[in-house]
């Protein structure tokens, strides 16, 4: 397998292929650009198909990192670590150990932090053997103390983003009566759930877990469809809050949603579904913008934690997608081609 010839390689400065016998730690780690510095990423665990399937998502998912910060006009560079492997059944501490020694040898051209499949309390054990980890410390916000799990700060900037698509699109200020179709509800989707649900909005929701699903209904006035139902629903905004490529040519026709707008990172199976959104006056909220509350977080535990500094910061994703929908608009090109342009003036 030739990492150059994959599809999604995009001039990556290095990918590391990391191994451990004792521990049966099989990942990869892909450093897209370090031109804004080091790369920072979370590391997903993930019983994927074949190895060509987990370098795949480690390419497309450091490549989102690098514009995901650079429009979060963050000093920071793109990376990605995904462990082959089910976070139920293969995680333990020596697999840790060894990923994070992995991580160590690359004296700090990569900072990991938590992601799907991995936990704030893996961050911390890594800790132990590297210092390039991120998203562990403690947070004083105004709900109280909080741990270092940027779930909730990437479930507010997603609101804050969906705000601003209902007021391009839609026309209208108030989510309230705003219709809903949420997939996914771990962390970030519960969290923005709960933000949509105060707000008003009227909730439909599905996730593949039964038991997040479960919890989720319990604690929301919320209906629950089954996975594949979400798609087709008649609602206003469809927020894809799982893993990602779930925009593909199976899910596109059935969509009746006007605005697509969700914390889910890759959310386009392939580039020329921004067209498609566009050409059918579905407006798309960039994932790598929408969701960048996450990195602002964790950017300024390592640079001095101030809550209410990254409260305004990640407010800002509103004026980062307005000028994207303007920009779109005027220029009558996708919303996914003009933030492109626009993070690759910034590195």
């Amino acid at each position: 397998m030739s990492v150059f010839s994959e599809a999604d390689y995009d001039n990556h400065e290095q990918v590391v292929f990391c191994s451990d016998a004792g521990s049966g730690l099989r990942a990869v780690i892909a450093i897209h650009n370090c031109r804004r510095g080091p790369a920072l990423g979370g590391c997903r665990m993930w019983p994927y198909a074949s190895e060509q399937d987990a370098v795949r998502d480690a390419l497309r998912l450091s490549r989102g990192m690098t514009y995901k910060s650079a429009m979060a006009r963050l000093p920071l560079g793109g990376g990605k670590a995904v462990v082959i492997g089910d976070p139920h059944r293969d995680k333990s501490r020596a697999l840790l150990e060894a990923l994070a020694l992995a991580v160590d040898r690359l004296g700090g051209r990569y900072i990991v932090a938590e992601d799907s499949g991995t936990t704030v309390a893996d961050m911390q054990l890594m800790r132990h053997f590297t210092p390039h980890v991120a998203g562990v410390e403690e947070r004083v916000t105004a709900n109280g103390v909080h741990s270092g799990d940027p779930s909730p700060a990437t479930a507010y900037g997603v609101f804050v983003g969906i705000r601003a698509a209902v007021r391009v699109r839609l026309g209208q200020d108030s989510l309230t009566g705003l219709r809903v179709a949420l997939q996914g509800v771990g962390h970030v989707g519960l969290a923005l759930a709960r933000r949509l649900e105060a707000a008003g909005a009227r909730l439909w929701i599905t996730d593949v877990r039964r038991e997040a699903l479960s919890r989720a209904a319990r604690e929301l006035a919320a209906t629950v469809v089954e996975p594949q139902e979400i798609f087709g629903l008649d609602v206003d905004l469809f927020a894809p809050c799982a893993l990602g490529a779930v925009i593909d040519d199976q899910c596109l026709p059935r969509l009746k949603a006007a605005i697509v707008a969700g914390a889910a990172n890759n959310q386009l199976a392939e580039a020329r579904h921004d067209a498609e959104l566009f050409r059918r006056g579905i407006l798309y909220a960039p994932d790598y913008v929408i969701n960048a509350g996450g990195i602002i977080d964790i950017h300024y535990e390592r640079s001095g934690y101030d809550h209410a500094a990254v409260t305004r910061h990640i407010d800002g994703i509103d004026d980062s997608l307005t000028e994207i929908f303007q920009r779109s608009r005027q220029q009558r090109r996708p919303t996914g081609e003009i933030a492109d342009r626009m993070a690759e003036e910034l590195f």
